[in-house]
């Protein structure tokens, strides 16, 4: 099921439950025509935590797994938590964990490119919401050092001297005494932008370290254009959140097949072990040859993996045999896996059989 109450529909914000009801549609074509899953909208009225937890717990059953949207933070962090803890279904808000997993695909390539340790790399978080806290979660479990993240929001730079943070902005301020978001940007590594348009100017983006690894998901217009960012900085490695510059960051990439992959071995939740798995599966495939049919796709004579092309592209058919072995593998040696898979080669090739997503 794609569930949502409508509070925060990407760039439409709180739109309430029916106003969301043709996005929730959108999502269960997405997963129909990417993985085979067949997906029912729920919009729920309902903007209390424990109203909306305990009408997502009473219709679980009816249900193999639960796609949150579009629900706002910090309401989102809760539910999430209350529905993984009380359902043994997988339960995952896409928002969330979607944006993480596609951005640190994007990480992982962008850092190989750059010729920069994960473990080295200064990074900026600019925006403090459902995906930047997930975003920079997951950029920490992949090797991002805790002292060398910086998150902001729209007050300025997180830091444990503020005395205004909810618990998840808490759990990753900062002791460095800095304000700003031009401050946090100076030699940074790593922008991530999950905020609003023109909020990174040229000069900041100049201040950068070499090599910089900017992700400016702001929707419809990012945090810098990309006209301006490819001026500013000839050596950026440069991802939008819109289809019509290269290096899209489409979570279409990612949930898909992880709930694919989860549901196949009816693994009990999706844990931090198979998120790990998608991220590095994505990333890997980008390093591929590229076959003709994505090619042919994108009317593209020719792709391989550099600067504008970080991550794959949503129709290549090859991420379903990928990424969804890579998460059942994983839910398999974790432990939530309640039918594992015994012929990974039958696996593979039944996914390939399942869904040709280029057609």
């Amino acid at each position: 099921a794609v569930i949502s109450n409508g509070t925060a529909v990407l760039g439409l914000g709180n739109i309430g439950p029916l106003a969301a009801k043709p996005v929730m549609e959108g999502k269960c074509m997405l997963f129909k025509t990417f993985a085979g899953l067949d997906a029912f909208d729920i919009e729920v009225a309902e903007t209390d935590t424990e109203a909306f937890v305990r009408a997502v717990r009473a219709i679980a059953p009816t249900f193999g797994g639960i796609n949150l949207e579009d629900i706002k933070a910090p309401e989102c962090f809760e539910i999430e938590a209350r529905l993984r803890q009380e359902l043994d279904i997988p339960v995952m808000h896409d928002d969330q964990h979607g944006t993480a997993i596609i951005t640190s695909a994007a990480l992982l390539n962008g850092a190989k490119l750059a010729g920069k340790e994960l473990d080295r790399m200064r990074v900026v978080v600019n925006g403090a919401g459902a995906a930047a806290i997930a975003c920079a979660r997951l950029f920490l479990s992949l090797g991002i050092r805790r002292e060398n993240l910086v998150l902001c929001d729209s007050r300025g730079v997180v830091t444990t001297y503020r005395d205004d943070l909810n618990p998840a902005k808490r759990e990753l301020a900062t002791s460095r005494r800095i304000s700003t978001l031009t401050e946090a940007v100076a030699g940074a590594d790593v922008f991530l932008g999950v905020s609003k348009a023109d909020t990174l100017t040229p000069e900041m983006l100049r201040s950068m370290a070499s090599n910089p690894i900017v992700m400016a998901l702001a929707n419809p217009d990012p945090e810098i254009a990309y006209e301006k960012a490819v001026v500013s900085r000839p050596d950026i490695i440069f991802a939008t959140g819109r289809s019509d510059y290269p290096n899209q960051v489409n979570n279409v990439l990612g949930f898909p097949y992880i709930f694919r992959g989860a549901l196949d071995v009816r693994a009990t939740e999706i844990n931090d072990a198979m998120k790990l798995a998608a991220t590095r599966a994505i990333a890997a495939l980008a390093q591929q040859p590229v076959p003709a049919a994505v090619l042919q796709a994108y009317r593209l004579q020719r792709l391989e993996f550099g600067r504008s092309y970080l991550i794959p592209k949503p129709l290549d058919p090859r991420l379903l045999a990928t990424v969804a072995p890579a998460v059942a593998r994983a839910a398999m040696e974790s432990g939530v896996a309640r039918r594992p898979v015994t012929d990974w080669e039958a696996y593979a090739e039944e996914l390939r059989n399942r869904v040709e997503p280029t057609k």
